[in-house]
């Protein structure tokens, strides 16, 4: 079959294509940007069609000929996002009918009881995605699923910061309620196995794993999984959902804007009502994946740098059409630049491999406090912060996270683009060259570039400048000294 995979640059997507053509499907991926998809592994293997869920008029391509159609997308973290999701559904379906599309296929969230309190903006934004689609005119199939387990998710990531950096903590009381968690690879299993429903079912499954546990229990397993000390958890009243997302996002790479919708979904339990899937798509024969199995396979996936995909891959829609770092100075407007470059007594490859581990565990080359200060800064007005570190310790691809940046532009060997994503009053990039220079020398080129939006945006460069000899400029020292030091 044909199936189009929206949200492949994101965490399931992503997951979601390869499978699809290991199992000898076509499959057409949807992205705002094709050059998001370059890099991934199986891009070549692909169709990628170019369109946009919010412009109607861009899909009608991308839905050509296509069997079936995934809606793996959500606008979880931006401002208004529920009117986003509405929109973007909307559209998706009526493609969907007019194309002729035989199967559509959902992943949305848990749906809370009818006897509780009314849900969450998070979940009842995918219970009304699941419903536009389920009366699109097209036969489709909505999975409900929890929290997911699996290296790079944000639950699992969760999960994982707030058990292993907190020995003791203080928690609201919805630790206590109940939740039926479900590993990445059985939700990829559903997802692919959708494929096989027959033309007349048009309904929502209930989908998790075979343990039913608190998220206290959660963290007490997964805290004997990685070997951790049992932890000491005090639940108590007072701590409301707005409170615990900013919890969760001082002490987890999360932010808030993400956090507080998850955290306020496990406000309600989360335990599936029926296991109906089950009679279109079998479980394996050993069995759903259990809780403990699910966190050791995510952690070896970490501990091996093997993590394929990320929450942090997904980003909004960008920003209005601006001036690049690489345009002429006539495309319009002020454009504040820092450059430095440094002579390098080692090849290109040495200079390469310093460059291309930028971030994450290896940090930013120059004065850490300076970019502790700014990442905390992010965090605290809502931003990313520098948590979000980076997927893979050696390797880049252009579209992911790295800590508060995007990667923008990659040229192997030579260029690293960087697009900031904190919270600035402008757009910024951080450009890193390597040169040859002749004699196995190289040449290390940086360039800052900051298009200010307003006053502000002029006073934050005023307010930067003065440290940027010691930010900007120890930064292009120290990676030209550490790509000497890997020369013999």
């Amino acid at each position: 079959m044909r199936c189009l995979v929206t949200g492949a640059t994101g965490y399931l997507g992503g997951r979601l294509a390869p499978r699809l053509l290991a199992e000898g499907h076509t499959v057409r991926c949807l992205a705002r940007k094709a050059g998001r998809l370059r890099d991934v592994p199986w891009a070549s293997r692909t169709e990628i069609a170019e369109g946009d869920l919010r412009r109607p008029e861009t899909l009608p391509a991308a839905f050509d000929g296509v069997d079936m159609a995934y809606y793996l997308v959500h606008s979880l973290g931006q401002a208004g996002f529920e009117a986003a999701d509405r929109e973007a559904a909307t559209n998706f379906a009526e493609a969907a009918r007019a194309a002729g599309v035989r199967r559509i296929v959902y992943l949305g969230g848990p749906e809370p009881a009818a006897d509780q309190e009314v849900p969450s903006p998070h979940l009842r934004s995918r219970a009304e995605v699941g419903r536009i689609l389920l009366a699109s005119g097209v036969p489709a199939a909505v999975l409900r699923a929890a929290v997911i387990i699996g290296s790079g998710s944000a639950s699992f990531e969760m999960l994982r910061y707030l058990t292993e950096r907190l020995p003791a903590m203080v928690t609201p009381r919805w630790v206590r309620n109940r939740i039926q968690p479900i590993a990445v690879r059985d939700v990829l299993r559903y997802l692919v196995g959708c494929a096989e429903l027959p033309p007349e079912v048009n309904r929502a499954f209930d989908i998790g794993g075979p343990d039913v546990l608190t998220f206290q229990e959660m963290m007490q397993r997964y805290a004997r999984v990685a070997g951790l000390r049992r932890r000491l958890i005090v639940p108590v009243r007072p701590l409301t959902p707005s409170l615990s997302s900013h919890w969760v996002g001082l002490i987890t790479p999360v932010p808030n804007a993400i956090a507080r919708p998850l955290v306020e979904s496990l406000v309600h339990e989360a335990v599936a009502h029926e296991h109906d899937i089950a009679r279109y798509v079998p479980d394996p024969p050993g069995g759903l994946t259990g809780f403990d199995e699910a966190v050791a396979l995510a952690l070896a996936k970490v501990r091996d740098a093997e993590v394929e995909t990320r929450w942090s891959n997904a980003s909004g829609p960008d920003a209005p059409a601006e001036p690049l770092p690489t345009d002429p100075e006539w495309s319009g407007g002020t454009v504040y630049t820092d450059v430095r470059e440094r002579a390098v007594s080692a090849p290109t490859g040495a200079l390469w491999r310093v460059i291309e581990g930028v971030g994450g565990e290896h940090g930013w080359y120059s004065f850490p406090l300076a970019w502790s200060v700014r990442g905390w800064l992010d965090r605290l007005i809502g931003g990313v912060g520098l948590r979000r570190g980076r997927r893979d310790p050696h390797r880049l691809q252009v579209g992911e996270a790295l800590d508060f940046w995007r990667v923008e532009e990659i040229v192997p060997g030579e260029l690293l683009r960087l697009r900031a994503e904190m919270r600035l009053p402008g757009r910024a990039w951080l450009e890193m060259r390597a040169e040859p220079a002749g004699d196995g020398r190289s040449r290390y080129v940086q360039r800052a570039v900051f298009l200010p939006r307003g006053l502000p945006g002029h006073a934050y460069w005023a307010s930067v400048a003065p440290f940027h000899a010691i930010v900007f400029g120890g930064m292009a020292r120290n990676i030209a000294r550490g790509a000497e030091h890997l020369t013999p």
